[in-house]
């Protein structure tokens, strides 16, 4: 079973270690906020399990080179997502070549993402990480061209089956193996990771999407959802009451059921 992490604002940062299997960081919330950064240096001191990105999905870029490796450096985070530009092989490809010959940490796992615009890049772009040394690879989710492998209606469903159609398909012909190591970047609809029981090679997933559906009162029902609140997890600061509470809990009990749950139906 692989390791799961929803990020959490500020304000529900104390219930962390309760909620998830391991602490995931995102480093630009390091320098903007005090609560963020003691919350991840007290998880260093406590000995939890850290996976540091580089924030492209909050930014739309990496973040800034010098903050990363400064991070890095004082949290030696367990496994550092290296940057990667959206949808863009080569550039994606250059990045990653770079980051290998940088220094960091001795125990710290450097982490590429496949990027691309069609499934043959894809391939292509894992293909090639793999060869340059990476050992273990992150597949994000919100790619559109995931859309052309699975036609749909709804984007958002399109997205969902086109990632999990790619990763099968590379199983499949066997350019991932059942030893390789996966990273699953957030989702575009919760319902998806139910696809993923035997796919060894899944090691952890994170994903904000039950806590801030539940911030904003939606609660998932026994299928899932076929909508996405486009709001960060970084952008919210509103007070947590009960109700949202209450509500954030249903949907963190209903998204183990996708994964653990063999009789859970599936769009």
């Amino acid at each position: 079973m692989y390791k799961i992490s929803h990020e959490l604002p500020i304000n529900m940062l104390s219930r962390s270690y309760g909620i998830n299997d391991y602490e995931y960081c995102l480093p630009h919330l390091l320098d903007q906020n005090e609560i963020y950064k003691n919350h991840f240096e007290k998880a260093k001191e406590n000995g939890r399990y850290i996976i540091m990105d580089n924030s492209l999905h909050e930014l739309g870029e990496a973040y800034d080179t010098e903050r990363l490796l400064h991070w890095v450096d004082h949290l030696e985070p367990d496994e550092f997502i290296v940057p990667d530009v959206w949808q863009d092989k080569n550039q994606t490809l250059v990045n990653a070549k770079k980051w290998l010959k940088i220094d960091l940490p001795e125990n710290t796992t450097k982490v590429a993402v496949v990027q691309a615009n069609n499934y043959h890049e894809a391939h292509e772009c894992y293909s090639i990480l793999q060869m340059q040394g990476y050992k273990k690879i992150a597949f994000s989710y919100g790619a559109d061209w995931y859309c052309e492998e699975f036609p749909h209606p709804n984007p958002l469903v399109g997205k969902m089956m086109g990632r999990i159609m790619t990763i099968s398909r590379m199983y499949k012909n066997g350019l991932i193996g059942k030893s390789d190591r996966v990273h699953l970047l957030g989702c575009a609809l919760p319902q998806e990771f139910g696809y993923y029981a035997d796919f060894p090679f899944i090691e952890s997933i994170d994903t904000s999407n039950p806590i801030i559906h539940g911030l904003q009162g939606v609660k998932y029902n026994s299928l899932g959802l076929l909508s996405k609140s486009s709001t960060k997890i970084d952008q919210i600061e509103e007070e947590i009451t009960t109700e949202r509470l209450y509500d954030i809990n249903h949907n963190l009990i209903q998204f183990k059921h996708f994964i653990t749950d063999s009789n859970t139906q599936l769009y």
